[in-house]
């Protein structure tokens, strides 16, 4: 390696695994070169989340940046960890400043089948990383009152509206995006479907979100016109449609598109699609920035449950595929970046090497019922990623 990855390391269960996987799979056969960044829980609380901050401009700076799972806090977590605020996702933070789009397609094999019968190809999400829900503004209120939507222009204009007249307590939440993050989402979601050659479908909720949704949905058909003669010579179509029309027409198609949604859809949506395909934890997942920065991460949690287990001494089966699969994607693109056609193919041969372990059967526990047409061996997560070490072996002589 010439220029360093972005290392960001993460909490509970999947940073154990990330240990294993780094020194198992990785170290042993790359000269790994990070600028790292630990943003388990700890770090950030030590740091007031800067530390968070710092690893998002320097994946700007590097341009390929890996994550590790990392916790994001709630009440509990506040007593937990004692931590001095309940600090926002990290994520979050990470999509907000680079200003990109996640996209996240599940890891397919021939022996595990989507529990749509009808899916063959696999259904990649493209998901706003910028604002909504996520960048929000929430009040908790007590008694009775009037709640406004307030704007006070640069130029001296006003504008307000009623909310609610609240008649007792309640809750509000204020919630905003940018023409230009908007615009952005656009951007890369016509870009990788041309790099991809997919059918790229784009939904939200118009009729009811008359200004809001609808921004989304203007922006998208002033940017498709740049795209529009490039979509008709590949071949590949663009459309919009509102939400639950796009979840009935998912769930009857045959895979094999884009289906861009906005930040809160896109999450809920990428879960549903992972799942249906095997696992949360067969899901790939990178954001692409429209200055062609990257950063790859795992799509799922930091398994939580296996973590207590672990910490009480018993062995754990969790599925690390999402993980390495974030890694071989960084490595691959580090490689691509900087012409390393070496690092390139060891990538290839990592992925390859885990297809060949589950080929064989060898799964761990959340998959071995999912498994057909192969008699399964359910091992836990070391053994796991001892097999794929020894199959990435032979491919390497």
């Amino acid at each position: 390696m010439t220029t360093p990855l972005v290392e960001m390391d993460g909490d509970e269960m999947t940073r154990i695994l990330w240990k294993m996987i780094k020194d198992q799979l990785i170290l042993p056969f790359v000269d790994l070169k990070v600028e790292y960044y630990d943003l388990g829980l700890v770090k950030r609380d030590e740091t007031s989340d800067k530390i968070t901050i710092e690893a998002a401009e320097a994946c700007k700076k590097y341009g390929v940046g890996v994550k590790c799972a990392t916790i994001t806090p709630n009440a509990q977590r506040m007593t937990e960890y004692n931590l001095h605020q309940m600090w926002k996702s990290p994520n979050g933070t990470i999509r907000s400043i680079m200003d990109g789009t996640v996209f996240r397609a599940p890891i397919t094999i021939p022996t595990i089948h989507p529990v749509v019968k009808n899916w063959e190809k696999p259904i990649t999400i493209a998901r706003h990383a910028y604002g909504d829900v996520y960048k929000n503004s929430e009040l908790r209120i007590t008694g009775p009152g009037v709640a406004k939507l307030v704007f006070d222009s640069a130029d001296g204009s006003h504008q307000e509206a009623v909310i609610q007249e609240f008649k007792g307590a309640g809750v509000i939440q204020g919630m905003h995006n940018t023409d230009k993050s908007i615009t952005s989402f656009a951007h890369s979601c016509f870009k990788y479907a041309i790099d991809t050659k997919q059918d790229l479908w784009f939904s939200t909720k118009d009729t009811i979100s008359k200004t809001y949704d609808a921004r989304f949905r203007e922006i998208f058909d002033q940017v498709y016109q740049e795209y529009k003669a490039q979509f008709e010579e590949l071949g590949i179509t663009y459309f919009y449609t509102l939400i639950d029309d796009a979840v009935a027409r998912v769930i009857r198609s045959r895979g094999g598109f884009i289906w861009a949604c906005k930040n809160y859809d896109g999450d809920v949506m990428s879960d549903m699609v992972s799942t249906a395909f095997g696992s949360l934890a067969m899901m790939t997942s990178v954001l692409v920035s429209p200055d062609g920065n990257y950063e790859y991460e795992a799509a799922h949690g930091t398994v939580t449950r296996h973590y207590y287990r672990y910490l009480q001494g018993e062995e754990t089966s969790t599925n690390p595929m999402a993980t390495i699969f974030a890694w071989s994607g960084a490595l691959r693109q580090r490689g691509l970046k900087d012409g390393l056609d070496a690092l390139v193919g060891f990538a290839d041969a990592l992925e390859a090497a885990c297809f060949d372990t589950l080929g064989e059967g060898i799964v761990t526990k959340d998959l071995v019922n999912l498994m057909e047409g192969v008699t399964p061996k359910a091992v836990n997560s070391e053994q796991f990623i001892a097999a794929i070490r020894e199959r990435l072996e032979r491919r390497l002589v």
